[in-house]
């Protein structure tokens, strides 16, 4: 496993910017690794699923360490709105989901309170706190289904009403179709004409 300092720097290279939030990705994502066994998160690559819990800075930062992607689909993004993450690995089944204290703020402000921007004490505190006071570590069970798992498309369906292709059994089934989830009713978008 690279140094935090190696890992920052590439963070920064590949987010644009460094930040609280990457910091606290990298250290998280190191952490999670490591209560794995995986000392080289290349090495274990073909076995190791994490889920983030925030689309903020700090999942940019666990995908650059533990080399997870969605379009590898060993990265999961679970819209919780934490700073936290679970790291899985398929072979052993084991898991712990690793989650930035609230409390690490106010650590932050006293341990670096001449620093009169919250942002640069943060950013300072998040790379010297030791682990304990920056985050807890919870073993888990993941429960991941055969159509969630890295790999190729294990189904393909084609939407009975738009006649797009659905992957991974993500399709709806209503009164007797089959349909994507934009045509069920669950879509994000709403198709303009014009």
């Amino acid at each position: 496993m690279k140094s935090l300092d190696e890992y920052l720097t590439l963070a920064a290279a590949t987010h644009g910017h460094i930040c609280p939030g990457q910091v606290l990705g990298v250290r998280m994502a190191m952490l999670g690794l490591r209560e794995l066994g995986m000392d080289d998160p290349a090495r274990f690559r073909a076995r190791l699923v994490t889920f983030v819990e925030i689309d903020r800075c700090a999942a940019d930062a666990v995908s650059l360490v533990t080399g997870c992607r969605l379009g590898k689909r060993s990265l999961k993004f679970m819209d919780y709105g934490k700073v936290a993450a679970t790291f899985a690995d398929l072979e052993t089944r084991r898991a712990v989901r690793v989650v930035a204290r609230e409390d690490s703020r106010l650590r932050a402000k006293r341990m670096f309170a001449e620093l009169g921007d919250e942002h640069r004490r943060q950013l300072e505190a998040y790379k010297a706190l030791p682990d304990a006071e920056l985050f807890m570590i919870q073993p888990v069970r993941v429960h991941l289904k055969p159509e969630d798992l890295p790999g190729r498309p294990g189904a393909r369906v084609v939407c009975e009403a738009c006649g797009e292709t659905v992957n991974d059994a993500r399709e709806r089934r209503s009164h007797g179709r089959i349909l994507c989830r934009s045509c069920a009713g669950e879509g994000y978008y709403e198709v303009m004409e014009g």
